[in-house]
């Protein structure tokens, strides 16, 4: 998946966090409901500006993220 039109980066919004499609709502957001145990219904549920690809876009930015921090340390 290509998140490089979903994931934003904009030094004057949430200090410079990665958030989607300009709005306020962090990466580091998405992740963390998601790893407290919410299901991708309930935070579309939640936050009704969100798309089922915005969620997608955030786990592909990450795992891309560590790969080249893989790749950096190798």
């Amino acid at each position: 998946m290509s998140y490089q039109n979903i994931i934003t980066i904009e030094s004057g919004k949430r200090s410079g966090k990665p958030c989607i499609r300009g709005m306020r709502i962090t990466v580091y957001d998405i992740l963390e409901y998601l790893a407290g145990g919410m299901t991708e219904a309930e935070i579309l549920e939640d936050f009704s500006e969100l798309t089922p690809e915005d969620i997608k876009a955030c786990l592909a930015f990450v795992a891309d993220r560590e790969k080249k921090l893989f790749m950096a340390s190798v």
